[in-house]
C-alpha cells in the first residue's frame, strides 16, 4: 500500500496537474482551430484537406502550449536568448515528432480506413463524427508523449532557467 501511495504522490503533483490543465486547454485550442478550419475548407474545397487542417491547428496550439508550459507548468521564467535558443527548437522538434504520429494516425484511420464515415451519438441531438473521434484518441497519445518530452528533455534544467 505504501508503494502505491508513493507512486501516486509522484504522479499527482503541481506539475502534472498544471500540465493536465494546460494540456486540456491546448487540446481545446487545437480542436477549435481544427473545427473552424475544417468547416471553412469543407465549404471552399471538394478535396479532403484533413491533414492540412490538422497542421494549421497544430501551429496555433504549439504556440499556446510553449508559452503555457514554459511559464506555468515547468516554470522556466528566463527569457534569455541562450535559454530560448535551446527551448524553442527542442520544444518544436518534439512537437513535430508528435505531429508526425498524429498525422500518421489521421492518414491511417481517416484516409485509408474511412473512419470519417462513422458517427457516435453521445446524447440525443449530439453526435461526434469519426474524424473527431480519431482526433480525440490521437490527442490522448500526443499529450502523454509531449509531457515526457517536455519534462525530461525541454524544461529539465529549471535552475538554469530562472527569471532574467
Amino acid at each position: 500500500m505504501e508503494k502505491i501511495k508513493k507512486i501516486l504522490k509522484s504522479l499527482i503533483n503541481r506539475e502534472t496537474v498544471t500540465y493536465l490543465i494546460f494540456g486540456v486547454l491546448t487540446t481545446v485550442v487545437n480542436f477549435g482551430i481544427f473545427k473552424l478550419v475544417d468547416l471553412t475548407f469543407e465549404k471552399a474545397f471538394t478535396a479532403d484537406l484533413t491533414l492540412l487542417t490538422n497542421f494549421i491547428a497544430w501551429v496555433g496550439s504549439v504556440i499556446f502550449a510553449y508559452v503555457t508550459n514554459k511559464l506555468f507548468v515547468f516554470e522556466s521564467k528566463s527569457w534569455k536568448k541562450s535559454v530560448i535558443a535551446k527551448e524553442i527548437p527542442s520544444f518544436v522538434g518534439a512537437r513535430v515528432f508528435s505531429l508526425g504520429v498524429e498525422e500518421l494516425g489521421l492518414l491511417v484511420f481517416i484516409t485509408w480506413l474511412g473512419f470519417d464515415r462513422f458517427v457516435l451519438e453521445i446524447l440525443p441531438g449530439f453526435a461526434l463524427g469519426g474524424k473527431m473521434l480519431v482526433k480525440i484518441a490521437l490527442a490522448v497519445i500526443v499529450v502523454v508523449m509531449n509531457y515526457v518530452f517536455s519534462k525530461f528533455i525541454i524544461f529539465k534544467n529549471k535552475e538554469n532557467n530562472k527569471r532574467s
